[in-house]
């Protein structure tokens, strides 16, 4: 995304003539349940987001786009008109929206390796954000994940910097290539920087923030915004690069991260930020503030504030009470602990970045795009992503590909015929939820599909077969609960006590054993793995699960290899771990039988 220069003095005129009160409006960005759009025109706020499960009701893309279009109009009767840049977490697809279409999250396209594949589904999400409004994509995230024991492992292309950066600009392409009725998306690189880095147990529980914020860390939190302890060689050559990387490509938004570098927030590194991103790297966009993360530098508010914006920050993720913010800032500009000149930086950043998606030219988006949200052209692609991110890590004596022909099939688990197992956390709901979450196809429906006629095919959640004798195969399909962020961190990497008696019970039922595994980690299979004639790790392939049946019975090849390894046991987590252990992992990284 490339910015036309000659805006910069429409920037400084129209900032020349901004009030304090209006700067900080735009330096403000409030989550859609919180304020009304008559308070986004009262205190010129400049970006609203939807939080995970932020959604209209009924949730669909028509309801998407009035709700954004009612905040929009309210922002263009503020005195100087400025349009608010809307945000979501379109992840995995346009991924709070009912009906849109759920990709494969990041660790099952980390395992496709497929930049050209990553970039069409970067600009299918942005043609179905456009379509509703919303301007502003958080994503690609560029974590280069060290600890498959943390909570958004999955959002993590994979354990390889080279990887990670590949697959994450690829990404960031995609979403910054569409030009719908002058619009683009704007991307939101994340989190910057290392949190992919934190050492397990580091996290610390801020009583103060207990009741106020539900997204800050709780005592069960364990990895989740926590500490990277490294060195800055270390720092810089395994996190560092993909966002080197991305302001390269044009990135003009980044994210903070809610974890630490050393022991030092990253909200309050002015180092980092200052220094090394927006001096070193030339970063010339906005950074944006992760959700309430600035209320975690100091038990007063007011020093939050003050550190923050000082450090760098140049708008402020504060979902709920964002008057206290307001507040804080123009007290803090008038005491002189704030210089304006860093606030009218922070402005242009933003409006630079405003100027540069359309949001003056246009800013409504497409809604004749609209009939375009979850089409059967976008779903295909998903569908190929689903194909190509399987990996296949075992298959005794070639039992796959499956004859379409065989008598009888029992499918067994409940990740069996379940969108919402498919498609994990951040999907339709911040923590997602099982069931019939969206429109899609399960595991279930397309072994259904393209199994013979002839076939008899039992499915039992709980594996209780309906045949007098053993079928000729059982297709185990287990599923994780879905998961975010640190209520997703997990020290316990062996599969739950009912899914090994599931496979127990499916073991004596049949006469060979395929086991799926949906999870966004790998799992400890260890003492499970000789039970199982195959093995395929499907990671959350999202809404359009039933494409796994079409590689499973050889109508697509497996392809896919593995972006994180899986360890033997919890001693060989983290990967320094692994790395220095004297035996070999279960399955390395980049292992994948075709």
């Amino acid at each position: 995304m490339s910015f036309n220069q000659t805006q910069s003095p429409t920037i400084d005129a129209l900032l020349a003539e901004m009030t304090l009160m209006e700067k900080i409006g735009q330096m403000t960005q409030v989550e859609k349940n919180s304020i009304s759009p008559e308070e986004v025109r009262e205190y010129a706020i400049g970006s609203v987001l939807s939080g995970g499960g932020g959604n209209p009701t009924p949730n669909n893309p028509e309801n998407w786009a009035a709700m954004v279009h009612e905040f929009q109009a309210a922002a263009l009767e503020t005195r100087l008109r400025i349009p608010i840049i809307y945000g979501s977490d379109a992840v995995h697809g346009h991924s709070n929206v009912v009906g849109a279409v759920i990709f494969p999250h990041n660790v099952g396209l980390g395992a496709a390796r497929n930049p050209e594949l990553v970039e069409k589904i970067g600009r299918i999400t942005a043609i179905e954000m456009l379509a509703t409004g919303v301007h502003w994509a958080f994503a690609p995230a560029l974590a280069v994940p060290q600890d498959i024991r943390w909570g958004r492992i999955y959002e993590g292309y994979g354990q390889n910097t080279a990887l990670v950066t590949e697959l994450g600009i690829a990404c960031l392409r995609g979403l910054q290539s569409v030009e719908a009725n002058n619009n683009r998306v704007l991307t939101c690189p994340k989190h910057f920087v290392a949190d992919g880095g934190a050492m397990w147990g580091t996290t610390k529980y801020l009583p103060w923030l207990s009741a106020s914020n539900w997204q800050a860390a709780t005592p069960n939190f364990k990895i989740d915004q926590g500490d990277a302890q490294l060195e800055e060689a270390t720092l810089r050559e395994v996190h560092l690069r993909p966002y080197e990387a991305a302001v390269a490509a044009g990135a003009l938004n980044i994210m903070v991260s809610l974890s630490s570098w050393n022991g030092v927030k990253l909200h309050q590194h002015q180092y980092l930020l200052m220094d090394v991103l927006k001096t070193e790297l030339g970063f010339e966009g906005f950074l944006v503030s992760d959700w309430g993360a600035i209320d975690q530098l100091d038990e007063d508010y007011y020093t939050c504030v003050v550190r923050a914006i000082n450090a760098g920050l140049d708008m402020a993720m504060v979902p709920m009470d964002y008057r206290r913010y307001i507040e804080a800032v123009a007290k803090s500009v008038e005491n002189g602990d704030i210089p304006e000149s860093r606030v009218d930086d922070a402005v242009r950043r933003i409006l630079h970045a405003k100027f540069a998606v359309g949001l003056f030219d246009n800013p409504w988006g497409d809604p004749s795009l609209l009939p375009l949200v979850g089409c059967e052209a976008h779903r295909e692609v998903a569908r190929d992503a689903v194909r190509q991110s399987l990996v296949l890590l075992k298959n005794e004596n070639n039992l796959l590909p499956l004859d379409k022909n065989m008598a009888s099939i029992l499918i067994a688990g409940r990740g069996a015929n379940d969108i919402g197992l498919q498609c994990g956390g951040w999907s339709i709901e911040w923590q997602g939820l099982p069931g019939e979450i969206t429109t899609g196809k399960t595991i279930f429906q397309g072994i259904r599909r393209i199994a013979s006629d002839t076939t008899e095919i039992a499915l039992s959640e709980n594996g209780e077969m309906a045949f007098d004798e053993p079928v000729d195969v059982g297709i185990v399909v287990l599923a994780e609960t879905p998961y975010a962020e640190g209520l997703g961190d997990l020290a316990d990497l062996t599969l739950p006590a009912d899914d090994i008696a599931l496979l127990e019970r499916v073991r004596k039922q049949c006469r060979k054993m395929v086991v799926i595994l949906l999870a966004g980690r790998p799992r400890i299979i260890t003492e499970q793995l000789p039970m199982m004639d195959a093995l395929i790790a499907a990671w959350l392939p999202g809404s359009e699960g039933d494409a796994i049946a079409e590689v499973l019975f050889g109508d697509y090849s497996f392809i896919g290899k593995l972006p994180y390894a899986f360890p033997r046991n919890v001693e060989q987590v983290p990967v320094s771990a692994l790395e220095a252990s004297a035996e070999a992992p279960l399955f390395e990284f980049g292992f994948g039988l075709t």
